[in-house]
């Protein structure tokens, strides 16, 4: 069974992985991790994590990284089997543990860390086939507890006991307390080391032996989603493999304008391709241009938050029209890598003879949607580019920064609140008519009461009809977007009270 990482989250953000840290010499070790980041924590156990007592949480407050963090039940109990994260089967490999932790603040006795590995035997009575486990790293939080949110980051090595061992283990993180109803906060797990469990066998590990490898890149066929191709190996997905996220845009940006945001509404699922080192092969941005309301020609980009224009090799399938592209296929220019995936909506789905735009209009004729897919080659054939190779650490879901520019004026973009504009942006704009925009305190694209204009929707979404504000056809989304995401995060779902359908189109 070859596996998957597959990212789902079910929720819409604002702003906004299976290889761990890069050595000097570009080449990544293999690692487990575990960010929290598919927002489910059952996509998680379904890949044979443990995860007892824990839930995931997007609470800004209590996020660590990313817009998930694992948060513990109350801790009440001693016992290392009372509250933990607990790895799959693996191999462990040398080097450091390194995981990020904190309390809640609620108030308690004593809090602590303790980690522990648990060998594989296979003469345990137990159906999960797991020996007697052996503690060798404990942490007490400092007191007092009540109040304390301080951020750690831990590094511990892994014991010489199991160091490179051809033997199986898990590695097991117990959070333990007493008094008080406090919680642990943790995320960014990475251990060092192979991944050797089986999901389709109720996660008991894959054989010692050494499974077949066709292409000889170093991970088995059984784990290899590329089996007969040496420079990929595995696969992962934003928002999910079955599923495509939404963008939707309002184009009047720095004026708030008629609200609707139809003016230009994309949907998109990006497929990350890594190799047997962990690092990124390509991005394959997988675009369905649904409509626009505008009577402008609005183009639409993506920004790689980090990530330096010399670490892409190629870019192909996209459609800058005039704009200047580099030999590479990135905008010159650029301090971060950035692309125009299409310079003119209408140029790639026409505009119908009645109403304004394609698809908003429930009276005009219906245009069906166009499609377009971008790859973004980082290693081109096993050569990396001049800048070096990119981890998935460093290219997560939260580095795709997509923009919308108005009327192909290059320098006017509209990004998602708070996402970094690119060079080419025209700063003059920030904080003029509607927009509250404050560069030095990397406020972006808000209005002083937090509206923005764009939204990114996970799950997809149901746009208003031409000229009609969103907040008349979704009822809550003003009180969402006021409270900064608090009040009614579910605000685009059709449940009772929530939206107006006559004015969805």
């Amino acid at each position: 069974m070859k596996i998957r990482t597959i990212i789902f989250t079910s929720i819409l953000l604002f702003t906004y992985a299976s290889i761990g840290a890069q050595s000097s010499n570009n080449v990544v070790s293999p690692h487990l991790t575990l960010n929290a980041e598919s927002g489910n924590r059952n996509i998680d156990i379904g890949n044979c994590w443990g995860l007892g007592a824990q839930s995931y949480t997007n609470t800004a407050s209590l996020v660590i990284d990313g817009i998930w963090s694992v948060r513990s039940n109350q801790l009440t109990s001693l016992s290392l089997t009372a509250s933990w994260v607990k790895t799959p089967w693996m191999k462990v490999g040398s080097g450091n543990i390194t995981f990020k932790g904190k309390l809640d603040g609620a108030a308690g006795t004593t809090r602590s860390i303790v980690v522990s590995y648990i060998p594989y035997d296979p003469s345990s009575s137990s159906s999960s086939k797991e020996g007697t486990l052996t503690t060798f790293y404990t942490f007490d939080f400092p007191t007092p507890i009540t109040g304390n949110t301080t951020l750690h980051n831990f590094s511990i090595p892994i014991p010489a006991a199991i160091e490179n061992s051809a033997g199986i283990y898990k590695i097991l993180f117990s959070f333990i307390g007493t008094g008080g109803t406090g919680r642990l906060i943790t995320d960014e797990y990475a251990i060092p080391g192979e991944y050797w469990s089986d999901p389709s066998n109720g996660c008991l590990p894959l054989p010692l032996n050494s499974p077949n490898d066709a292409d000889g890149d170093g991970v088995p066929d059984v784990d290899d989603e590329f089996p007969n191709d040496p420079y990929r190996s595995h696969t992962s997905y934003y928002p999910s493999m079955s599923q495509y996220g939404t963008l939707a845009f309002e184009d009047n940006w720095p004026r708030k304008g008629d609200y609707d945001f139809n003016d230009l509404v994309v949907d998109y699922r990006m497929t990350t391709v890594t190799n047997a080192s962990g690092n990124v092969v390509e991005v394959i941005g997988s675009f369905i241009l649904r409509a626009s309301g505008a009577s402008f020609n609005n183009g639409f980009g993506i920004q790689f938050d980090g990530i330096a224009p010399n670490k892409i090799s190629k870019v192909t399938g996209n459609n800058p029209g005039s704009y200047a592209k580099a030999l590479n296929g990135t905008e010159p220019g650029q301090t971060f890598a950035s692309l125009i995936i299409f310079d003119n909506f209408f140029s790639l789905m026409s505009r119908p003879s009645v109403g304004i735009g394609a698809n908003t209009d429930k009276k005009a004729p219906y245009v069906t949607p166009a499609s377009q897919q971008v790859v973004v080659t980082f290693i081109d054939n096993g050569v990396a580019p001049p800048g070096g190779v990119v981890t998935p650490a460093q290219l997560t879901s939260s580095s795709f920064n997509f923009f919308m520019f108005i009327n192909r004026e290059r320098g006017r973009e509209v990004h998602l609140p708070d996402r970094l504009p690119t060079s080419l942006a025209t700063t003059g704009l920030f904080g003029t008519n509607d927009d509250n925009s404050n560069p030095a305190t990397g406020r972006y694209y808000r209005t002083s009461n937090n509206l923005p204009w764009a939204i990114n929707i996970l799950d997809g979404f149901e746009y208003t009809i031409e000229k009609v504000s969103i907040d008349q056809g979704h009822l809550h989304f003003v009180d969402w977007a006021v409270s900064a995401g608090v009040s009614f995060p579910d605000w685009y779902m059709n449940k009772p009270g929530y939206r107006n359908p006559e004015k969805i189109y």
